[in-house]
């Protein structure tokens, strides 16, 4: 099981999700993702594993990626899953 203690997300991404009206739903899945409620946000790992590339479910409509850096997710990208 992966233990991660930190989320960091960039300023541009940050923006991309107060565009959207995000905010709360983020801030939510931040908390899950430290207090290790993995399965509530559907956090996975993308193939190749070796990347240590993983996404997990911001709504039903959009999906962030992030790397994993030791302890440390930091977050990319985020997608919309529906277009």
């Amino acid at each position: 099981m992966i233990d991660i203690k930190q989320v960091l997300i960039s300023e541009k991404l940050i923006d991309y999700i107060k565009q959207r009206w995000l905010s709360r739903q983020y801030q939510k899945v931040q908390k899950f993702i430290l207090s290790w409620e993995y399965k509530l946000v559907d956090l996975r790992i993308r193939h190749p594993k070796s990347q240590k590339v993983y996404y997990f479910r911001l709504n039903k409509q959009f999906r962030c990626l992030g790397r994993l850096d030791g302890d440390t997710l930091k977050i990319y990208h985020i997608d919309n899953h529906q277009n």
